[in-house]
């Protein structure tokens, strides 16, 4: 059995499956080596957003990154239809802020216009009431009115998993589950990968395994400053379409079901869920949209964000051990396109793209 590969990848969630892919599709002899099915995931808990609009309030490249990405989502997706044999779902309307008074409405425009000051690019539209209720008649009278992105979208977060890992294997990559990697020892100008009684030898390591980094990273001489926020996640039954925009707190699925959303828990690392937390999402979604009080939920669930201090991303190579990259992100699905795309290209030796300056785990440094 194939032990030797030019990459591992450890992590086969949306980050580290968007990478091996790129990896992949580039000819290079790839590995993925993921958890239990049981291990800490933030996929489940993804929301489906590809969202631009309020990302950069403190570094404008997060929002150019976010942008970047966003534009590439239509040609990245149509790759994975292909391969998979499925559609995920993907639209790309523009995103809607809903804002229920006018100071929260004065708030998020003023934000959107300083990134927009700061780039043309990161266009924006602010709609009263009445607009808002051309776009979307379902609206409630109590709503003030929205911000809109045209550069939003939406798309199912496991769909897009699915197809990854469809597009991985079209492209030639080697998949193990039940292969949580214990110990990562540099030799030789490579790495050597314990899983259990398995060992794999690797040209080049990448680190996408979310929480579990923190115990890795060091290995390599690399940090992974990342603490875990839980949110939880209502699904309704399917309703005859509403809602064509994506907001950030309710979405309507291409099945007809709704995702409600929008919390986050410093809870250590209880992925539950807890009926106050429920409450409050269920009300936050009917405020905007009474016809919501009398649908009826199917079910819910907690997950384990991701989350640097900052909230951005972290890209790095090891100094100790060059060869040895992290990759620490809780926007796996809207940077699933430029991790893909952009990222990978500069771990195959290609120059680090500009826009990815700030994101070294060294700015956290005190």
């Amino acid at each position: 059995m194939k032990n030797d590969y030019d990459y591992v990848v450890v992590g086969g969630g949306l980050v580290g499956m968007a990478i091996a892919y790129g990896l992949a599709k580039r000819g290079v002899s790839t590995l993925v080596l993921d958890g239990e099915d049981s291990s800490v995931r933030a996929a489940r808990g993804n929301f489906g957003l590809v969202w631009v609009s309020s990302k950069g309030s403190r570094q404008i490249d997060y929002a150019r990154w976010s942008l970047e990405s966003s534009q590439l989502w239509p040609g990245f997706c149509q790759e994975l239809e292909d391969a998979s044999g499925m559609k995920l779902g993907y639209e790309k309307p523009g995103g809607i802020m809903i804002a229920m008074n006018e100071e929260s409405l004065a708030s998020s425009a003023a934000a959107l216009e300083k990134l927009h000051a700061q780039d043309s690019r990161l266009s924006y539209e602010v709609l009263d009431h009445r607009q808002l209720k051309q776009r979307i008649p379902a609206v409630g009278p109590d709503v003030t009115g929205a911000v809109y992105s045209p550069h939003d979208g939406h798309v199912s977060p496991l769909y897009t998993l699915r197809g990854l890992f469809a597009a991985f294997e079209h492209a030639g990559g080697v998949y193990r589950s039940d292969a949580r990697v214990d110990l990562i020892v540099p030799r030789d100008g490579g790495f050597r990968l314990t899983a259990g009684r398995q060992t794999f030898d690797a040209g080049k390591v990448v680190l996408c395994a979310g929480l579990g980094n923190r115990v890795l990273a060091p290995m390599v001489g690399l940090r992974a400053p990342v603490v875990p926020l839980r949110g939880q996640i209502l699904v309704t039954e399917r309703v005859k379409r509403f809602l064509d925009y994506p907001t950030l707190s309710v979405r309507q699925t291409a099945e007809g079901s709704l995702l409600l959303g929008d919390s986050a828990e410093d809870v250590d690392m209880d992925d539950g869920v807890t009926p106050g937390i429920i409450a409050h999402i269920a009300q936050k979604a009917i405020a905007p949209f009474p016809l919501l009080k009398n649908v009826r939920v199917v079910r819910a669930w907690g997950s384990l964000r991701i989350m640097t201090p900052d909230s951005m991303p972290v890209y790095e190579e090891s100094l100790a051990h060059p060869g040895a990259f992290v990759a620490l992100c809780h926007s796996g699905v809207t940077l699933a396109a430029a991790h893909c795309e952009k990222l990978v290209p500069w771990l195959m030796g290609a120059p680090r793209p500009s826009l990815l300056e700030y994101f070294y785990a060294k700015r956290f440094a005190v």
